[in-house]
């Protein structure tokens, strides 16, 4: 399987060659700043199989709630969140949804886990099949 995206104006994309690790909602505080929303989808893929295959992401470094590095990748024209990459997790890329293409930002239809459920926004209920998780990890 191979995912491909890219930001709102098309100056960044990205693809992976690999199956995805997982599907993730995290409703972290940062997630949802960084977002402007309620919470970031994900797609986490290894991150020897990520590449940028157009232009040059910008990119921004907060200390998570682990206490290490979580640098997040963005388009510098448009402002779209591209990807993550999280010091927690070293061979890992965090694909945000929303920029793929092909539809696949639906997630194949199934979330396996939602993180830092604790600041989940009291509008949304739980995915009932994922797996809640109140903090990362």
């Amino acid at each position: 399987m191979v995912l491909s995206g890219n930001c709102l104006c098309g100056s960044v994309a990205y693809s992976s060659d690999a199956q995805p690790v997982a599907t993730a909602l995290c409703h972290c505080i940062d997630c949802q700043k960084w977002s402007g929303g309620a919470f970031t989808s994900n797609v986490v893929v290894p991150r020897d199989s990520f590449k940028v295959t157009a232009g040059k992401p910008s990119c921004y470094d907060v200390t998570g709630a682990s206490g290490k590095n979580n640098r997040h990748f963005f388009c510098a024209t448009c402002g779209s969140s591209l990807f993550t990459e999280l010091d927690v997790m070293p061979d890992k890329t965090v694909i945000k949804a929303g920029g793929l293409n092909g539809g696949e930002a639906d997630l194949g239809g199934k979330v396996d886990v939602e993180f830092y459920t604790n600041d989940r926004v009291t509008y949304l209920q739980s995915v009932e099949s994922a797996k809640q998780e109140p903090a990362f990890g």
